[in-house]
C-alpha cells in the first residue's frame, strides 16, 4: 500500500476530524491527548499511515476500561483513547501497522474478555493458558500455542524454547524448514509478564522510579528517564539545565555498555572468540568506572524526579574523560580487524537481511531501523534538551543485514564518546547551594509521556495521576519497549537463512523480553 501527496493530512487535520476534543499536554514533545469514536479507530490509524506517520504504542487500560494508542507524525504525537463497549469488537489496525497484531492481542488477554478485536488472528498472548477465565475461579486448560502451521515435502518443525541452555530469558521460537532451510519463524514470548502496572498503583509517585529503572536491567536508564520526564509533565515540574545534561551523559555510558558487550557477544557467535575476550575487557573497564563515579555499574536509580541523584566535580570529569580517550583508539582497532577478517564478514554479509521497503513496512525501529535506512533517532529531535545543544550525528546504513547491524553499533559507540566528551566540556554550572527547592506535588490530576532514545530505540512511558486526599496516585501506566515492534521483524529477517544462523541474527537485533513483558 502506498499513499500520495494529496491524501496525506498533517496531525492537526487528523485530530480535527477523528480526535476533535484533544487539548495539548505539557511536556519536551509536542503532544495532543483526546479521545476517538470507535467509528473513527480505523480511519484515525489509515490516516496516519497515510501520512507516514507511526503507531508507538498500543495498550489497555482498566482503569474506566480504555485502549489507548500514541501515534507520531513528523516531530509531534497524539494519545488517544477509545471507551470500549463490552460486546463490540474494536476495528483491525494492523492492516496499516503490522505491529500492531501482538500488542491488540496483548490488550485482549489483558482485558480479560472485555475487549476483541475484529482481527483475524484472536489467538491469545500473554495468557499460557494459566489464567482464570472471566467469571471462573480455575484457569483455562493448558492448550499447546497454534503456530500457524507449514506443510509440504520435506518440512519439519524445529521448537526451541522457552527454556533455553544460557542465562537468558524465556522465549519460544518455532522453525520450519527444509533442510537447514529456514522456511518460516514463529515467535512466542509472553513469559515474563509480571503484571507490574498492579505494583505502579501501590507506590507513591516519586517512587515508582525505581521500579522503572529495574523493568529492563540494561536499560535502566533510559527507563528511568522516560518515566520521570513522564511524571515531571504530569506534575508541571521543570528540570535543572545541569540535571538534563547529566541525564544524557548517564544515557549515552548505558549506550556505549551495551554496544561493548553486544560487539563482543556478535564476534564470538560468529567463531571469533578473541573478539569476545576484548571486548568483554573493554566493557568492564566501563562498568567500574561506572561504578566508582555514579556508585552503580549499571547505573540504577542515578535519575530521580525532578533531577539527578549524583553529581561531578573536576576529578571525577577528568577520570571519565581519560577512559573516553583511552577506549576510542581500541574500539577503531577492533573495527579495523572485524571489517579486515574474512571469516567474519563471510558470516556477517547478507545474512539476516531487512531491506529498507520492508523496514518501513513493518515498522523497524531503534538501531536496527537504522541499520535498515530508518533515519530516525530521538535525541535529533529539536525539543529534547540537552541533545538539542549537541547536534548528534545520525549512523545510518541501508544494507539491512547483520554486517549493517554491527557497522551501526560501532559507528554509535564512536559518537556517543564524542557525546559524552562534548557534555563533559559544556557541562552547566550547579545551582547555588538552596536555590533549587524540591517542587510540591501537585493535587491536581494530569497525565505526561515520557520518550527516550534507549540504545535499542524509543522507549515511551505513559503515565497518569489521579488526585486523592493523600496525594497523586498513579492511576494508569505504560511502558512502551521498541522490541515489540522488532520482534516481528526478526521472524522475517531469518527467512531463507540457514537454521545455525539464527544465533547471530537474533544477537544482531538483540531484543528484551522483560522490558516488552512488562
Amino acid at each position: 500500500m502506498t499513499s500520495s501527496p494529496t491524501d496525506r493530512k498533517s496531525l492537526h487535520h487528523l485530530i480535527q476530524d477523528y480526535c476533535p476534543d484533544a487539548g495539548r499536554l505539557p511536556g519536551p514533545f509536542p503532544l495532543w491527548r483526546g479521545a476517538c469514536s470507535p467509528a473513527h479507530w480505523a480511519p484515525l490509524a489509515e490516516g496516519v499511515w497515510q501520512a507516514q506517520g507511526r503507531l508507538v504504542a498500543l495498550w489497555w487500560s482498566s482503569e474506566g476500561a480504555v485502549l489507548q494508542a500514541t501515534y507520531v507524525l513528523g516531530r509531534e504525537v497524539l494519545w488517544a483513547s477509545l471507551a470500549h463497549s463490552a460486546g463490540h469488537p474494536v476495528a483491525d489496525i494492523s492492516p496499516w501497522f503490522p505491529g500492531a497484531n501482538r500488542l491488540q492481542r496483548a490488550a485482549a488477554d489483558l482485558a480479560s474478555g472485555a475487549l476483541a478485536f475484529a482481527a483475524a488472528d484472536q489467538r491469545p498472548w500473554l495468557d499460557h493458558g494459566c489464567w482464570a477465565q472471566q467469571g471462573h475461579q480455575e484457569p483455562a486448560p493448558n492448550l499447546p500455542y497454534a503456530f500457524v502451521p507449514v506443510t509440504g515435502e520435506g518440512v519439519h518443525e524445529i521448537a526451541v524454547g522457552p527454556v533455553h541452555a544460557g542465562i537468558i530469558e524465556p522465549g519460544h521460537f518455532r522453525f520450519s524448514v527444509v533442510g537447514e532451510k529456514v522456511l518460516r519463524l514463529e515467535a512466542h514470548l509472553g513469559y515474563t509478564h509480571k503484571g507490574a502496572v498492579a505494583h505502579w498503583r501501590q507506590l507513591p509517585p516519586l517512587q515508582g522510579h525505581r521500579l522503572a529503572a529495574r523493568l529492563c536491567g540494561d536499560s535502566t536508564v533510559a527507563y528511568s528517564w522516560a518515566y520521570c520526564m513522564a511524571l515531571e509533565a504530569a506534575l508541571g515540574w521543570l528540570v535543572p539545565e545541569r540535571s538534563l545534561w547529566l541525564r544524557a551523559l548517564l544515557l549515552e555510558r548505558e549506550r556505549v555498555a551495551n554496544h561493548l558487550g553486544d560487539l563482543g557477544a556478535l564476534g564470538n557467535d560468529a567463531g571469533f572468540a578473541v573478539g569476545l575476550a576484548h571486548f568483554s575487557r573493554l566493557r568492564e573497564d566501563w562498568l567500574r568506572l561506572s561504578n566508582t563515579v555514579f556508585g552503580h555499574r549499571l547505573l540504577m536509580d542515578r535519575i530521580t524526579p525532578g533531577g539527578v541523584c549524583c553529581d561531578l566535580q573536576a576529578p571525577q570529569c577528568a577520570l571519565l574523560q581519560a577512559q573516553c580517550a583511552a577506549l576510542e583508539p581500541e574500539v577503531l582497532a577492533l573495527r579495523d580487524i572485524y571489517e579486515g577478517h574474512a571469516g567474519l564478514q563471510d558470516r556477517f554479509g547478507a545474512t539476516g537481511q531487512v531491506l529498507p521497503a520492508l523496514a518501513r513496512q513493518l515498522g523497524l525501529t531503534g538501531l536496527a531501523g537504522r541499520a535498515s535506512g530508518i533515519a530516525r533517532d530521538l535525541r535529533r529531535h529539536p525539543q529534547w534538551a540537552p541533545y538539542n545543544a549537541l547536534d548528534v550525528q545520525l549512523v545510518l546504513r541501508e544494507e539491512g543485514d547483520v554486517a549493517a547491524r554491527v557497522a551501526v553499533r560501532f559507528d554509535e559507540t564512536l559518537e556517543s564518546l564524542r557525546l559524552i566528551r562534548l557534555v563533559l566540556e559544556h557541562l552547566p554550572p550547579a545551582e547555588p547551594a538552596g536555590a533549587a527547592a524540591a517542587p510540591a506535588l501537585s493535587a491536581a490530576p494530569g497525565s505526561g509521556l515520557g520518550r527516550v532514545e534507549g540504545w535499542r530505540g524509543e522507549i515511551q512511558v505513559a503515565l497518569q495521576l489521579q488526585a486523592t486526599p493523600q496525594g497523586p496516585t498513579v492511576s494508569d501506566i505504560h511502558l512502551h519497549d521498541p522490541s515489540w515492534h522488532n520482534w516481528p521483524v526478526l521472524e522475517h529477517a531469518i527467512l531463507g537463512n540457514i537454521v545455525p544462523d539464527f544465533p547471530l541474527i537474533n544477537k544482531s537485533f538483540n531484543l528484551c523480553y522483560s522490558g516488552h513483558d512488562q
